[in-house]
């Protein structure tokens, strides 16, 4: 009776004993068996507008907003009498300070994503 007993707080050690050593040795192999893999190269951040160019995009009031009138850098709303920088392409549109301060380090709308396209700074039009 002892025998048994002692048996069955035995074994269950030696299993878990067992499968943290197989465990540890995986672990082992998996680490110093790595085959030679070279790791995607994280593109450098594309800089954002120039003073000029963000000069060239279009300033409006907020009421004059078509998307809606939160600013989605400071998530504050636009007020109908503030002056909001548009995104072309998108229309998006938000508080002058936080979009200049956004695409100055960011050449993509807050919102949307869409990469700014120099073309469309060039231009004297905003296509709808």
């Amino acid at each position: 009776m002892l025998n048994s007993i002692l048996l069955a707080l035995f074994l269950p050690c030696v299993g878990m004993s067992a499968v943290f050593i197989v465990y540890m040795c995986l672990l082992w192999y998996a680490t110093t068996h790595q085959p030679d893999v070279t790791l995607p190269v994280k593109s450098l951040p594309e800089k954002g507008l120039s003073p000029s160019e963000l000069e060239k995009l279009p300033k409006i009031t907020g009421k004059e907003l078509i998307m809606g009138n939160e600013c989605a850098v400071c998530l504050d709303e636009i007020e109908n009498e503030q002056p909001a920088r548009l995104v072309p392409g998108c229309n998006h549109g938000f508080h002058v300070e936080c979009a200049d301060k956004w695409l100055s380090k960011h050449p993509l709308c807050p919102v949307c994503r869409a990469k700014l396209d120099p073309q469309l700074l060039n231009s004297s039009e905003i296509p709808c």
